[in-house]
């Protein structure tokens, strides 16, 4: 009466009176009412197949007599072998994943007239409410779906390589079971050597890195009849949806590629040297994680010496100045199980795009080449020497420093009084007017380890492009003035202009330019004249009371030591 009732609610009420008290309409065979069907059919029920699905088992009159659901566990069995009633065997083929039916079947094709004990009387027709969760056959093996393939796949998983990758675990329904992006983690480990479910080591060979796609399996090559024991029910097909960021083997070394070296390499890298050189570090997946171009300031270590990691250390041997190289550096030649922490994952392929900058060994020395001789050479500078020359300076990689052209006019210096770097001292040494030299100045000869603020970097290597202009031949070392003529007997009365038997410092000053204008003396060139007649001056008053007497006066072929005196 029940159904009667709820039939008024929908129908008129004289045709819900009729259909309530007329007799049921015999079932020939079952009746079928699809009351979901999924956009996507991923697979549909076969005879022979395996089966996993819900059901609630009703009457006609809505009465309840059996469900899947109140036992906690889906019905699984073979479909077509007679293991089931032959209504539901029938009604069963031909269902999708995730497809609902409402199945009607006749008695005959039921309990017929035994019935089932006391739960199902005889000749009842049964209701079952379907819905298909799994389907998989004995004959099912993997089942692989890529649906992305990257532009460039040097390499693909093979057995015994170790992998790290992403994935969703669901069941053929759908269900979530697992999911490395949830733990924010990837999975790693080794393919085709029993470390994985059988089915995910068949289904993660051939992968490229970037390569996404879908892993099917059937229970026998996952986990059985008995599932996980948690989150995975036994007889589940299991649907992996896969992405691998990372692969190598262990034999694996450091590998060059994408090399592009300069025309001209004179020279290459080996273990000790010091070499300066920018990079992007990358994963294997291309996820950046660290560069020296974003802090603006290269990477500056020795090599061979255990400095850095020993994959870099091998990477960066034989390079050219200005070659650019990508250096591929497996777990166990970089960081390892651990990583470093938050940038590097443990296990982790590192992929270095390296520039190199310069390079040098602290037993180099300042490399001199002459690229232009004159034809006559009188003389040649030595220590003492006061120079002008121009200059082109630039670093290893050709970046400009600085140009004394730019200003119109050469540098000046007095050769061996430590006013250039000790590198452009050898450069300048023996060197004719008019000669142009090309000079490379490691730094421990140049501005060292600390650089220029803003203009020279640490550690860098120098280029300068030299041209001697002048040169004025110095004094003998030692001496800061020299006579050109035989020195007067008289010299102490000659200084003494008042006659009150001191020399002031006016009256020296006076007396030591008055020498050098009239050619009879040199002050040694470079210098300013006034501060060496100072430096002259106090050398002889040797009481400091700020003149000289004759008594402390005396020439300097008459002192035991050197000092800027007559």
């Amino acid at each position: 009466m029940t159904q009667c009732v709820q039939g008024m609610l929908y129908l008129s009420v004289l045709v819900a009176f009729a259909a309530c008290n007329a007799p049921p309409v015999p079932l020939d065979d079952i009746s079928i009412e699809k009351t979901f069907v999924p956009e996507q059919c991923v697979r549909a029920v076969k005879v022979g197949d395996y089966v996993r699905y819900h059901y609630n088992g009703m009457f006609p009159d809505g009465k309840k007599f059996d469900s899947s659901y109140d036992r906690g566990s889906t019905y699984n069995v073979f479909v077509g072998q007679k293991k089931l009633i032959a209504g539901m065997d029938k009604a069963l083929v031909g269902m999708c994943v995730n497809e609902r039916s409402l199945v009607k079947i006749p008695p005959h094709l039921a309990y017929g007239k035994q019935g089932y004990g006391d739960t199902i009387p005889a000749d009842s027709i049964l209701h079952f409410d379907v819905l298909m969760l799994d389907v998989w056959n004995p004959e099912d093996g993997v089942q692989i779906k890529t649906y992305h393939t990257p532009s460039n796949c040097s390499r693909k998983v093979e057995v015994s390589d170790y992998i790290r990758y992403h994935y969703n675990g669901t069941l053929l329904d759908g269900t979530l079971f697992d999911s490395s992006h949830t733990r924010l983690r990837t999975y790693d480990t080794y393919v085709g050597i029993g470390w994985l479910i059988a089915g995910m080591d068949q289904g993660l060979l051939g992968m490229c890195v970037g390569e996404r796609r879908i892993i099917t399996m059937p229970p026998s090559l996952g986990y059985g009849e008995n599932g996980d024991g948690s989150d995975i029910p036994g007889q589940a097909s299991l649907v992996f949806d896969v992405i691998l960021l990372d692969l190598h083997n262990p034999r694996d070394g450091v590998t060059v590629t994408n090399q592009i070296i300069p025309e001209s390499c004179t020279r290459k890298s080996v273990s000790g040297d010091f070499v300066r050189y920018h990079y992007n570090g990358s994963l294997l997946d291309g996820t950046f994680f660290d560069s020296s171009y974003s802090r603006n300031r290269t990477y500056d270590t020795y090599v061979g010496k255990g400095y850095v990691i020993a994959g870099m250390d091998e990477g960066l041997i034989g390079v050219c100045v200005g070659e650019r190289r990508t250096v591929t550096i497996p777990p166990h030649l970089g960081y390892g199980e651990e990583g470093t922490g938050s940038k590097i994952p443990g296990s982790a392929v590192l992929v270095f795009d390296v520039h190199i900058i310069d390079f040098h060994n602290p037993t180099d020395n300042a490399e001199v080449t002459v690229t232009h001789k004159p034809g006559e050479c009188e003389k040649q500078t030595k220590k003492g020497d006061f120079v002008k020359y121009h200059y082109n300076a630039s670093l290893m990689d050709g970046s400009s420093i600085d140009s004394t052209y730019n200003y119109g006019k050469t540098y000046n210096i007095v050769l061996g009084a430590n006013q250039v770097v000790p590198g452009m001292e050898d450069g300048l040494m023996d060197m004719c007017v008019g000669e142009k030299r090309h000079l490379v100045i490691p730094p421990h000869l140049g501005y060292g380890e600390r650089g220029v603020t803003g203009e020279v970097p640490g550690s860098a290597v120098l280029v300068f492009d030299i041209e001697l202009v002048e040169m004025e031949e110095g004094l003998p070392e030692g001496y800061m003035f020299i006579w050109n003529d035989d020195v007067s007997t008289d010299l102490f009365t000659e200084m003494d202009k008042d006659k009150n038997e001191q020399v002031e410092p006016s009256e020296f000053t006076d007396y030591i330019m008055q020498q050098v204008n009239e050619g009879k003396g040199r002050l040694a060139p470079g210098f300013d004249p006034y501060r060496i007649i100072d430096n002259m001056f106090s050398n002889q008053d040797r009481d400091g009371d700020g003149k000289i007497t004759e008594a402390e006066f005396r020439l300097k072929a008459d002192e035991a030591v050197d000092h800027d005196e007559l």
